[in-house]
């Protein structure tokens, strides 16, 4: 089940305040962004986070799944958990790098 257009939009204003929020479709599903970084994957559904240390305290707890194939292992999000949502967003956003552009062919 695809994630819907109205989801991806509760998905950005639990989130709102943190700094620029913005989603992007990928591959039928989502990719959204804190302050031009990819921070959250939301596919089918559900909100997925990197399995990184710098929130494992607050993750330690959560649910893991994969969401899609050949992808690592993620912690799974309670999204509706608005201050948790945004802790974890925080830590996050601190450590994520800005993509790098990619070269034109």
């Amino acid at each position: 089940m695809a994630t819907t257009q109205e989801y991806i939009e509760y998905v950005c204003e639990q989130i709102e305040g943190i700094g620029e929020i913005r989603y992007k479709k990928m591959f039928g599903e989502y990719m959204v962004y804190v302050n031009n970084k990819p921070i959250l994957l939301v596919c089918d559904g559900i909100v997925y986070v990197k399995k990184l240390d710098v929130i494992y305290d607050l993750m330690k707890e959560a649910d893991v799944g994969i969401p899609y194939k050949s992808a690592k292992e993620h912690y799974i999000l309670d999204i509706d958990n608005k201050e948790l949502s945004r802790k974890v967003l925080i830590e996050l956003e601190k450590v994520t790098p800005i993509p790098k552009p990619r070269k034109k062919k």
